[in-house]
């Protein structure tokens, strides 16, 4: 790729393979290389993700920081820069989190931009160059930021270190050289919306000497003779010590293409495993949804950092499982941890593990005082360990063990508003469902009776009889949502609701919920409701329904805390840098999930249910390699499909009729052919 790049004040053709050697990738990553677009979704509020130099679960994600920032630290279209930092979350709205260790390769550090001609990203590579004619080139390991700085010879060789850079407020931090090629610090930062407390120890190496002067705004001044600069910096996991055990033998063992070419393998070796044919046009969101989707979370020990901080502020060592943490779980239970179990059953085991040892060492809704790395927020851990339960990725005796701190959890869920009422019977009804699992049948009949009581003194109250003010965003305290948005919140008490209502005006006003754009495509609430037709009997509209909201340009009444003066009219996703409608968080991954299941034909509806609704497919041919060990394959296709948009007939799975268009978990893991007939 040939690009326009700033030398020494002139201007000049340069290819970036000449720069840095780039290891040659095989045709099928190449492939798969070009239907990634990490700048997607990274511009504006139009889905708050940055295109930062990461791997899969990885704790760093190295990228410019726009000025003014977006939620992630950075935004497509503001090419000023405050700097380059090292850890983010994406597209979790609020404050967003992270954005620390942030250099800038400028003895000045102002008004320094990115020359977006230049700008490049794929998986686990970043690369640009700025407007005082550096170039910068990003990569990573799972803990490591690897970040060369190719200054132009009319630009002193200068790092300015940020100590204290945060995307929220710092708690406390310091720095300190232990050689001329190494630094030490420390920071200790507010998580999203200014919620709980993590803790970073960083290491930072050279590999020219440098010299370290504090500056009067308390930002670090390294100086370089050297004009080509590679600093790596490696973090913690959330310990003082934790980096002991990582040597400077280790940060230096690998060049920066090797880490490159490594990064990027680990990102393919996770995207070949899902391979779609047909709706070309699709396929570039299907794939980068799909990166998206396993940023997160962040994998904190391996066999160098085996001991990490818990969230009651003890030093804990992962002894039987790798230990995960960075949580926004009110958001991703529904979408991004059923398809992290589904693809990365393996994985999942250790992700669930860690989540359940929260319920031991202190679990809060929100962030604790005692993180380790970045996160947000835990609500809703009890159906998401119910459903890896059912989908057999979490063994019986990491429940028995976690399932006091449930229950404790359980007794002290809010109740003071009717959405709060609706996720605490769902609560209880997850609970009560796993209690049954643990063989607790008195506490299931409790927590069951509990779940119900609390559904029937709010629904019919509050969502059951349709009035004018229905259509309003967060009337009678309602969290970001509406009346119409929010009825369809409990779906596991789907039949109480036919009950009071009767199933064909259910229907109708499911119907109705739809076709007069009552629906929020950009905020969670009701990102299942499309899935509900099938239960209602009505399957054949899941499609048309599902295919709109993803292919379509469609009507949006609403962003995400209140009704627009004028409805947007657009497509909710798109492959661009203001890849969703507006105001619309990504989320962590819950909505690039969602958008994977709904190109797939299949959809979670009920978190704890190991059953997925069956509906039409965009792709033509689907095959899932689902367990990497026993390589287990599943296959996905049409039959007799001559238009995306003609009616479904009937699926079979390995040939036998589904009748109800659904198909159980553990049919689709021990591997098989799913087949949708026109």
């Amino acid at each position: 790729m040939k690009k326009r790049i700033l030398l020494g004040g002139m201007f000049a053709l340069m290819s970036f393979s000449q720069v840095f050697a780039i290891t040659p990738l095989s045709d099928e990553h190449r492939i798969l290389r070009e239907k990634v677009n990490l700048f997607m979704g990274t511009a504006n509020d139009y889905g708050q993700m940055a295109p930062g130099a990461t791997v899969p679960f990885g704790m760093v994600q190295v990228c410019p920081d726009s000025n003014p920032r977006q939620h992630p630290g950075y935004d497509y279209e503001v090419p000023l820069i405050s700097g380059i930092s090292i850890n983010r979350l994406s597209g979790v709205g609020g404050s967003g989190c992270g954005g620390n260790v942030s250099l800038m390769p400028d003895a000045k550090g102002k008004d320094i931009r990115i020359l977006k001609a230049t700008e490049y990203a794929e998986p686990g590579y970043y690369e640009t160059f700025l407007s005082n004619g550096v170039q910068v080139s990003l990569t990573a390991t799972h803990r490591m930021a690897v970040e060369r700085y190719a200054f132009p010879s009319t630009v002193e060789p200068v790092l300015l270190l940020n100590p204290t850079s945060s995307f929220e407020r710092v708690e406390g931090s310091s720095f300190s050289a232990l050689s001329d090629r190494v630094a030490k610090g420390y920071v200790a930062s507010r998580n999203t919306c200014g919620r709980g407390v993590y803790h970073l120890y960083y290491r930072l190496y050279a590999d020219k000497p440098f010299v370290a002067e504090t500056l009067a705004d308390g930002r670090i001044r390294l100086t370089f003779s050297s004009r080509q600069v590679e600093v790596r910096i490696a973090v913690s996991t959330g310990l003082e010590n934790a980096l002991d055990a990582f040597s400077e033998t280790d940060v230096w063992k690998q060049d920066f293409s090797a880490l490159r070419a490594d990064a990027a393998s680990q990102w393919y070796a996770i995207l070949e495993r899902v391979k779609v044919s047909g709706a070309p046009q699709v396929q570039p969101l299907f794939y980068t949804s799909l990166y998206r989707v396993f940023h997160s979370p962040f994998k904190v020990t391996d066999d160098k950092m085996d001991t990490y901080l818990g969230t009651d502020g003890k030093a804990h060592k992962a002894e039987d499982f790798d230990y995960y943490s960075s949580w926004s779980l009110w958001d991703t239970y529904r979408t991004k941890f059923p398809l992290i179990t589904l693809f990365q059953p393996q994985r999942s085991q250790a992700i669930m593990a860690s989540l359940a040892q929260l319920y031991i060492t202190g679990k809060e809704d929100w962030s604790t005082p005692h993180e380790c790395v970045p996160t947000v927020r835990t609500e809703h851990a009890i159906a998401t360990l119910l459903d890896a339960y059912r989908k057999k990725v979490l063994t019986k005796d990491v429940l028995q063990k976690a399932y006091p701190g449930m229950v404790a959890e359980a007794k002290r869920l809010s109740l003071k508003s009717p959405d709060q009422c609706l996720e605490a019977a769902s609560d209880f009804w997850a609970l009560s469902e796993l209690s049954k699992e643990l063989g607790k049948q008195a506490d299931y009949k409790k927590w069951k009776q509990r779940g119900e009581e609390l559904f029937d003194s709010i629904w019919p109250r509050e969502f059951m009889k349709i009035d004018a003010n229905y259509t309003k965003m967060r009337g009678n305290g309602l969290y970001q949502g509406t009346r119409w948005q929010y009825r369809w919140g409990a779906p596991m008490f789907l039949d109480r609701m036919i009950a009071l209502c009767g199933k064909e005006k259910l229907q109708n006003e499911l119907n109705t919920f739809f076709d007069e754009q009552l629906y929020n495509q950009g905020n969670e609430p009701d990102i299942h409701v499309p899935f509900l037709f099938g239960r209602l009997g009505q399957p054949l509209r899941t499609g048309g329904v599902v295919q709109e909201l993803m292919l379509d340009s469609i009507t949006h009444r609403y962003g995400g805390n209140d009704a627009y003066k004028t409805p947007f009219i657009g497509h909710a996703f798109k492959n661009a840098p203001r890849g969703y409608c507006p105001e619309m968080d990504e989320d962590d991954g819950t909505m690039s999930a969602w958008f994977v299941f709904a190109s797939m034909g299949m959809y979670p509806l009920i978190v704890g249910e190991p059953v997925y609704e069956l509906f039409s497919p965009v792709f033509d041919r689907i095959e899932m390699q689902m367990d990497e060990a026993a390589k287990v394959k599943t296959v996905i296709r049409t039959a007799g499909r001559k238009d995306m948009r003609q009616p479904l007939r009937r699926v079979t799975w390995n040939g036998a009729p589904l009748p109800n268009f659904q198909i159980k978990h553990a049919q689709l893991a021990k591997g098989g052919e799913l087949v949708f007939w026109y």
